[in-house]
């Protein structure tokens, strides 16, 4: 089977499931997966002794006594119990990557704000040391909120491996390929795609083709979910089958390691005689996955209006609040625009949600000019933004004609929580200070007479 370039030493066999180019369909599936033949128990979870002398451990994703559609957890058939480390966990400083709450009386998170790309460094940066937070969110100590940052990575881990207890993550790249070795299997990325890593879930990051730059959505709450498609139906968004989640794969290494672990904010690390990565099969439905956001279908009105936003939405993270999350991972990607007698850009407004913008490609229809690939929004809750003057005179005036919108895919971290700036979003040198002149140039066009203007 094609190994696609692996990692020296690590091993990537068929899946139970079938494979397909080394990845499972589905989302949110109970997979089956071995490395090796046999080395999957059949009708039990926890024989008492595995095939290959493997140790069995679970994996958990919720508490155990969530409901049964809610559940979800893995079993890990692997060469050593990830308990097995030689030292005791030293707290080390990490001092871009910020956590919930994370409030700086100096700085003013009350506005609107953008900031140009930001250009990879010249100094050696990994998947760790290269994270930048934005915005943090709520509080990681209660699992409640978030955190939006930008990653720069230029160098592969080297024997060194990665897990947060505190969130999942969700990666969204905008220039560069990555490959993350996961205990669960292998996931290549690139731009265009997204990857979910789940809480807990042990990994190394390399690069493929790099610099590598893009975003990261750290979800402190519930896990994301497809979101409820309603009167839409069973068909369009974001559909199950596009998931892709990896066959298993594992290294057997006897080499020195560091894990690293992030937990309640602070980040420590322990020193283990070997690659954690040696789960040799697994059940279960808590895994990491990949998405194409290319197969991404929106829809949206075919006369006249256009719905809210929340149209777009990829996936949603519950809050406990029904209809409003936790965080929305909206994607405002290619589409037809063919609405009679309509505005067709996004229209003015302001709302209890915040929304944290990135540009992957392209132009975004609401601002033409200002908003580049790579660059980042911010609009906090209930602050007006919308169209610049350009993109208003343009959608007022346009012939309602089909056109197709083309050459543009941005997406959005929509949170019910307001956003709180950190010293590096607000005080690095990119952020755009002229950004609320956009709309310094709109003009009144109101003069008492009846008629449209």
């Amino acid at each position: 089977m094609t190994t696609h370039s692996l990692p020296e030493g690590m091993i990537r066999a068929a899946s139970i499931a079938g494979p397909h180019e080394g990845y499972m369909p589905g989302f949110g599936n109970d997979f089956e997966t071995e490395a090796l033949p046999g080395a999957l128990p059949q009708g039990m979870n926890s024989p008492q002794k595995c095939n290959y002398g493997l140790y069995g451990e679970q994996l958990s994703g919720t508490a155990f006594t969530a409901p049964s559609h809610q559940n979800e957890r893995t079993w890990c058939y692997r060469i050593r119990p990830s308990v097995k480390h030689t030292h005791r966990f030293t707290k080390i400083e990490v001092p871009h990557w910020k956590s919930a709450p994370c409030i700086d009386p100096d700085i003013v998170s009350l506005g609107q704000y953008r900031w140009d790309p930001v250009a990879v460094p010249g100094e050696d940066l990994t998947w760790i040391t290269g994270m930048r937070t934005m915005s943090t969110a709520g509080d990681v100590n209660t699992q409640t909120g978030m955190a939006s940052h930008m990653y720069l990575v230029n160098t592969s881990m080297q024997d060194e491996y990665f897990f947060s207890a505190d969130g999942e993550l969700l990666v969204v790249p905008q220039e560069g390929r990555l490959r993350f070795c996961t205990e669960l299997g292998i996931i290549d990325l690139e731009p265009r795609e997204i990857a979910i890593l789940p809480r807990g879930l042990v990994y190394r990051v390399e690069v493929l083709e790099g610099p590598a730059r893009g975003f990261v959505c750290e979800n402190y709450g519930q896990k994301f979910e497809l979101p409820g498609r309603g009167p839409i139906g069973a068909n369009c968004m974001a559909n199950r089958r596009d998931f892709k989640t990896p066959v298993a794969a594992f290294e057997d290494r006897e080499t020195p390691s560091t894990v690293t672990v992030k937990w309640c904010g602070q980040f420590h690390e322990t020193k283990i005689g070997h690659s954690p990565l040696d789960v040799v099969a697994w059940h279960g439905n808590y895994a990491p996955c990949k998405y194409d956001l290319r197969t991404y279908c929106p829809v949206g009105a075919v006369l006249f209006d256009h719905p809210d936003p929340s149209i777009f939405t990829v996936l949603t993270a519950p809050s406990g609040i029904e209809g409003t999350a936790n965080i929305d991972f909206v994607l405002f990607r290619e589409r037809w625009m063919v609405a009679e007698n309509t505005f067709r850009p996004p229209w003015y407004h302001k709302n209890v949600m915040s929304e944290m913008m990135g540009n992957i490609y392209g132009i975004y229809d609401a601002k033409p000019q200002g908003f580049v690939p790579g660059g980042m929004s911010l609009h906090n809750c209930m602050l007006p933004h919308g169209p610049d003057k350009g993109a208003f005179e343009h959608g007022s005036n346009e012939p309602m004609v089909p056109v197709f919108q083309a050459d543009t895919m941005s997406f959005m971290f929509e949170t019910r929580f307001p956003q709180q700036l950190t010293p590096w979003a607000a005080t690095a040198g990119h952020m755009q200070e002229d950004y609320i002149d956009c709309w310094g140039s709109l003009e009144k066009k109101f003069d008492g007479t009846p008629g449209v203007k």
